[in-house]
């Protein structure tokens, strides 16, 4: 049970951002299953926003979700994304556009996407924080929340300066728990000091935590059969003001073994937790590129290079294991052709110095 939004059912939700894919489209079908699956697993929460997978994750919820599905069944989660307005004028035409997206008259949680400090001022020029609170009024939206990407003075600054807000989406997982970048146990503390709940997002930083080295993976003994993934969601399930924890899940292999994980009860042990943490340790020494694959840097990119596989590349190069650079860039912008734009890093979530660590993958690989 969640016992902060009664409503919803349990505390793991479907991050609809990574999603089964048959090439460059959603795999409908697949999806579809993986619905039928989580609904029937006696969870309901589902995430999306309208830059998700090239702005194809609202309209495969509608195809999936909310037309096979009564709207009781489901609580539902979309954002307004700094990137899609420009003017106070933009905003409501484009909250109409998700509603008929996703194929729904109203959101369980609308957030403010991606909330730094350097888009705090768009946010507070054009009125949204003022708008939602409107359209909440009117009945469109039942929960008003932000997503947050940024340091945890930051976001203490825009909590006192609107309590209104209810929920907080955080990156948060054991891996950036203690990074002076994300300062996901920082953020956490605030959110607590100012009693707004926790939505997680990353939790398995984007599958980098369930596909480790040796060496971390042996950290994780002490967890009896959990999984990697599992373990990470475990962790963070383990924090009480923590409401919610999503995941991308690409396939029914993955979906069913966070289902599994997620059905333990209770936080983990102190023995548990310190195996986290010492996994965590292997991780962090290993000093790898922290790009999550999020994939917003890849639509405006006009040298169409693939900058997560890239990204992948060089990290999988430093375990030792087989790389293939070549079948990365295959019809696609090489790192050497970046032309300095600045475009991803203005997007990217995790404040990545793309341009320079592209230079570095050149090195590398060309």
């Amino acid at each position: 049970m969640n016992t902060l939004f009664p409503e919803v059912k349990g505390r793991f939700g479907f991050g609809c951002m990574r999603l089964p894919m048959a090439g460059e489209e959603v795999d409908l079908d697949h999806f579809a299953a993986m619905t039928d699956r989580f609904l029937a697993g006696g969870f309901n929460y589902f995430d999306t926003a309208n830059g998700y997978i090239s702005e194809k994750s609202e309209t495969a919820i509608r195809a999936c979700l909310t037309s096979r599905h009564p709207r009781e069944s489901y609580i539902l989660t979309d954002k307004l994304s700094g990137n899609y307005f420009e003017t106070q004028a933009d905003i409501r035409p484009l909250f109409e556009r998700q509603l008929a997206a996703c194929g729904v008259e109203y959101f369980d949680f609308y957030l403010l996407h991606a909330m730094s400090a350097s888009r705090y001022g768009q946010y507070t020029d054009c009125r949204a924080f003022q708008i939602v609170q409107e359209l909440k009024a009117e009945g469109k939206i039942r929960h008003v929340g932000m997503s947050f990407h940024d340091t945890a003075d930051v976001l203490d600054r825009i909590l006192t300066d609107h309590p209104e807000l209810e929920v907080v989406q955080l990156q948060f997982n054991y891996l950036d728990f203690d990074d002076p970048r994300v300062q996901s146990r920082a953020c956490y503390e605030v959110c607590v000091k100012h009693n707004k709940p926790v939505i997680v997002m990353e939790p398995v930083k984007g599958g980098k935590l369930a596909d480790l080295p040796p060496a971390a993976r042996a950290e994780l003994e002490p967890l009896g059969g959990l999984s990697p993934a599992g373990a990470a969601l475990r962790f963070c399930a383990s924090f009480p003001n923590v409401c919610m924890i999503l995941s991308g899940m690409g396939s029914m292999d993955m979906m069913e073994d966070n289902l599994s994980a997620m059905s333990i009860p209770g936080p983990l042990g102190e023995e548990e937790m310190a195996a986290v943490f010492r996994a965590r340790d292997v991780l962090a020494a290993q000093k790898a590129i922290p790009c999550t694959g999020c994939r917003y840097c890849v639509d405006g990119c006009p040298a169409s290079i693939p900058i997560p596989e890239l990204f992948a590349c060089v990290n999988d190069r430093a375990q030792g294991r087989a790389v293939s650079y070549q079948a990365a860039v295959e019809g696609r912008g090489r790192a050497s052709q970046c032309v300095k734009c600045g475009k991803c890093e203005e997007i990217c979530p995790q404040h990545l110095e793309i341009r320079s660590l592209l230079a570095r993958t050149a090195q590398i690989f060309e």
